[in-house]
């Protein structure tokens, strides 16, 4: 098999080691020699290794040999690790009044020691990279640039969805037709769509359940994704959650294959349903529409050409642009041809496209080799593969790491990033970008370049997919190095999804000593996953990402101590554990702990503070005050969230020495009674809701109101505070100029009107309030928010007369908002 990757690993290296951060540990430890010639080394073998990967599958020598380079890269990078760990643990010695104790805390800290070690470690290490560089004349290697990689500007990018979908018109009209027919059928009509992957069926599935007409047509919509192992449980589940919104965890496992029969079983579960009910099927397989299909199926055809280059030209250029540029119209031509009426290679490469006018970067997706690979049907689409290979290297790596999790997966940033982060695949040319900054902005690109999809707007973040070709690409390209779900690989895995409903225990792979990230499912916890996980972890000493979300277990090994490169521990509702190892606390790499849902917890570890380097941290306990010296200790956090704290009265009152803190969940807190004074100091923060915290007293005493404008919060959540009578100036943290989108919601009882510095919001963009039926009026001067672009009232009976079109009362004040929704109607101003 050939072997990949060891460029971008290459790549990575190089870029830390010459940061820097890490110019001064280098001096710190007095091996800055050695690491120069690390560095000089490095880059010597770096510079052949495209064309070793071009030439390996004609010389398997070489494939050992990429394979033995990439794996002294990662060595390399555990050594860099090192390092870094050994920093930390001198910054938490150094912490003055705590000497002694300390000491005796992180043993086996001996300086001389220490130095003496890492010394050899990095000579071992320079030793090995000295090898591998020798056999790079037996090759004849020369030298080669990466691929011209289309960079992109520092730029934000806004996704929102909309209707252009383009040659589609008359397939549409044809399902419409379908869902309105009116013939009585005993069975529940179902049509299935049929085609290649790539031409846009899911697209146009989308395109009908989305159209407004058929909205009030059907009492409910349901839209679920049935993945290759079709599992009815599950389906049932999924079906459950689109129809309510809400999880459903309590069905029955019925484990059964996909075949006729099953079909049969799950159409019987659907056929309670109200009359006129439909389903539509989206499928690639002709077999499969046989069998569920009760009337002809829709073929779906190749996008005309004509069609396709209207689309290549809408992603490529910006509106009219492309009459500027006759040259790379022509160029596109030749390209759109190439991509013989599949959707998806044309929307990925008019993305790809969109930001270069260079004439020679058009040409070289036009003329590449890849176009003349032949193409079974299974086969990775040239389209895609070209884009892949345009990714500049720190992107290839994020990107392909997405493969770990199943097709379908839902992904939002504030999941995926700090997985990326804890894998240190976040590289930034600016020493001080924030590395959750440099997430969002990796997110961004690659959905630019249409590697994600599906993009759909939440409060405070937003949700993406995978194209299952997409996903295809992924794998293809990790090869042996992820284990997701079914996909067994026999090589050296460093990223392992094990779901121990479909897996046994005795199934994991043999080789674990590389394993950097491990996600574990086990959602019936039936499995004895706590010696699986102490077996796993005595195997794998470079774990970074630890994932056991929903897990049963009652106890986390001991072993977990000796995990000194661990980044991120995630142990979210977990039901039965009961408390945290206090030597959880030895891991200064920890960036993110995630304990939310944890509702048996007792306490936090009671040295908490030595987390040196955590940076999101999400709590549920059952202590009534937080001990002191603890969380608020932590001033490297960036994320805070309270979950389900059903006993704790308060936060901790010095929780403004949080200098660097950006986002504060506070939710089901329903014994909270206050929040400290110190929140409204915290001049970083951007986003923060409280939700659901039923004897919160908002109403601080209004201290200290002449505070400087100096906040920065963006997002402002309250919801279910029913105490809560007004709305108090303190909440906003001075931010009047910063917050852009504001909810309130569920306030059921006392808030009646808004107050009067609402019209001082002036970057607000959204508004959304919900439920609060004792609000009668909008403010006067609302028409001074002239950024609002979207306006959404809900549940607020009083406030929906006066806000009717042109004849409400209070119309004239929001008539200049774009997108307004009120109670079960929909309005659009005539400015959009």
């Amino acid at each position: 098999m050939a072997e990949s990757f060891a460029f971008e690993m290459a790549a990575k290296v190089s870029e830390k080691l010459g940061s820097a951060a890490y110019e001064r540990i280098s001096l710190a430890w007095g091996v800055r020699e050695e690491f120069e010639k690390l560095k000089q080394t490095l880059a010597a073998i770096r510079a052949v290794v495209l064309d070793a990967e071009q030439q390996q599958a004609r010389n398997h020598e070489l494939t050992h040999w990429l394979k033995k380079f990439k794996d002294a890269c990662y060595e390399m990078e555990d050594l860099i690790d090192e390092f870094e760990i050994q920093a930390l643990r001198r910054q938490v010695l150094e912490q003055g009044s705590i000497g002694r104790k300390v000491r005796r805390f992180f043993s086996g800290s001996n300086p001389l020691a220490i130095r003496f070690r890492m010394g050899n470690k990095i000579k071992k290490a320079n030793e090995m990279l000295n090898e591998i560089a020798a056999k790079t004349a037996k090759f004849h290697l020369t030298e080669k640039h990466e691929i011209n990689v289309i960079h992109r500007e520092r730029e934000t990018y806004s996704f929102v969805k909309t209707s252009s979908v383009i040659g589609r018109d008359e397939a549409k009209q044809h399902i419409v037709n379908f869902l309105r027919d009116p013939v009585d059928e005993e069975d529940i009509p179902v049509l299935p769509i049929v085609g290649i992957g790539g031409i846009g069926k899911t697209t146009l599935a989308q395109l009908v359940f989305n159209e407004e007409s058929l909205k009030s047509y059907f009492e409910l919509r349901i839209w679920v994704c049935v993945t290759e192992d079709f599992d009815i449980r599950q389906l049932m589940i999924k079906i459950i959650k689109s129809a309510t919104g809400r999880e459903c965890k309590d069905m029955n496992k019925e484990e059964l294959h996909k075949d006729k029969k099953k079909w049969s079983e799950l159409k019987d579960l659907l056929c309670g349903g109200a009359q006129r009910s439909r389903i539509i099927v989206t499928t690639r397989s002709r077999k499969v529409a046989t069998i569920i299909g009760t009337t002809p199926q829709y073929d779906l055809e190749h996008l005309s050409y004509e069609n396709c280059l209207s689309l290549f030209l809408k992603l490529a250029f910006k509106e009219g642009e492309e009459k500027q540029h006759d040259n790379l119209v022509r160029i596109g031509e030749g390209i759109v041809q190439k991509c013989k009426g599949v959707a998806l290679a044309v929307k990925t490469l008019g993305s790809l496209l969109c930001s270069t006018r260079v004439q020679h970067d058009w040409e070289l997706v036009r003329d590449s080799e890849l176009w003349k690979l032949k193409q079974e049907e299974n086969d990775i689409l040239p389209a895609l593969k070209l884009s892949y290979d345009h990714l500049p290297w720190y992107l290839k790596q994020c990107f392909a790491f997405c493969s770990v999790f199943p097709k379908d997966f839902e992904f939002n940033p504030l999941y995926l990033i700090p997985l990326w982060m804890a894998n240190g695949f976040l590289q930034s040319p600016y020493e001080n970008e924030e590395p959750e900054d440099i997430g969002n902005r990796y997110i961004q690109e690659l959905l630019s370049r249409s590697f994600f999809q599906q993009v759909e707007d939440k409060f405070l973040t937003f949700t993406f997919k995978m194209h299952d070709l997409v996903h295809d690409l992924a794998l293809s390209v990790v090869q042996n190095e992820v284990n997701s779900c079914n996909h067994y690989s026999t090589g050296n895995v460093r990223h392992l999804l094990f779901d121990l409903l479909k897996q046994d225990g005795s199934q994991l792979p043999n080789n674990l000593s590389c394993l950097q990230s491990l996600f574990l499912l086990d959602e019936e916890g039936k499995a004895d996953s706590e010696s699986l996980i102490a077996k796993v972890i005595s195997r794998s000493k470079h774990l970074r990402v630890l994932h056991f979300s929903g897990c049963s277990f009652e106890h986390l090994p001991n072993n977990i101590r000796y995990l000194k490169q661990l980044r991120y521990l995630n142990l979210a509702y977990n039901g039965n554990i009961k408390r945290l190892p206090n030597s959880i606390c030895n891991l200064q790499s920890l960036e993110i702990l995630d304990l939310g849902g944890c509702t048996r917890i007792e306490e936090l570890p009671k040295d908490i503070r030595y987390l040196i380097s955590l940076r999101k941290l999400m709590v549920t306990t059952k202590q009534t005050r937080l001990q002191e010296n603890g969380i608020c200790c932590l001033s490297t956090l960036r994320i805070l969230a309270f979950f389900e704290c059903e006993n704790l009265e308060k936060l901790c009152e010095d929780i403004q020495n949080l200098t660097a803190l950006r986002e504060l969940y506070i939710e089901e807190c329903n014994n909270l009674v206050s929040l400290p004074q110190g929140l409204k100091y915290l001049t970083t923060l951007e986003n923060l809701a409280i939700v659901n915290c039923e004897k919160l007293d908002l109403t601080l005493e209004e201290l200290e109101l002449e505070r400087k404008e100096d906040g920065s919060l963006r997002k402002l959540w309250i919801g279910g505070v029913p105490k809560l009578e007004s709305l108090p100036q303190w909440i906003l943290l001075g931010s009047t100029k910063t917050l852009q989108h504001l909810y309130i919601g569920e306030l059921e009882n006392n808030l009646s009107t808004l107050p009067t510095w609402f019209q001082h919001l002036t970057s607000l963009q959204i508004l959304q309030i919900l439920i609060c039926p004792r609000l009668s009026s909008l403010l006067e001067g609302m028409q001074h928010l002239t950024a609002l672009k979207r306006l959404e009232i809900r549940g607020c009976p009083k406030l929906n007369k006066r806000c009717i079109k042109e004849t409400g009362e209070d119309w004239p004040k929001i008539a200049h908002v774009p997108d307004f929704y009120c109670g079960d109607s929909e309005t659009t101003t005539d400015d959009e």
